[in-house]
């Protein structure tokens, strides 16, 4: 169920489903994924070869961090990360201006929440009057999906 709608009067995009979304997702993840294996080999080698030191929140810290940078960064240089490009998605700001850093902070977090919720925020699109998902109405941005290039 996709809805269609006009966006500066030109291009006619659509509000993709869940399933389109969750591919994008799954994309980034294993991205961001291999992204942590370099990290925590790092950490590793920086602990003298032990996989585990006692009380030392650096590691979760880290990874948390490149996970807020990974999605921050694309969503602010041109609202795509390398999923969505590679689904032809684009985040785009309700306000029409460019992301704002609290934007994208908001829209982490609750995609955070979202995803542990057995990502009942994405599937929120099939039921939203406007095809949005949790954290597209928190943080008044969306989601489309552009047309093939011809």
């Amino acid at each position: 169920m996709t809805k269609t709608s006009k966006q500066d009067d030109a291009i006619q995009v659509t509000n993709p489903g869940p399933f389109i979304r969750l591919a994008a997702f799954i994309y980034d993840g294993l991205l961001v994924l291999g992204i942590w294996f370099v990290l925590g080999i790092i950490f590793v080698a920086v602990n003298g070869g032990e996989h585990v030191a006692q009380h030392n929140p650096f590691l979760p810290s880290a990874m948390f961090i490149v996970l807020f940078w990974f999605n921050v960064h694309f969503w602010r240089r041109g609202g795509q990360t390398l999923g969505m490009r590679a689904w032809r998605l684009r985040l785009i700001n309700d306000n029409k201006g460019p992301m704002t850093l609290m934007q994208c902070l908001v829209r982490f977090l609750v995609s955070i929440g979202s995803t542990l919720i057995l990502f009942m925020g994405y599937f929120w699109v099939w039921f939203d009057k406007d095809g949005l998902s949790w954290h597209d109405r928190y943080s008044n941005t969306r989601i489309i999906r552009e047309p093939k290039k011809k």
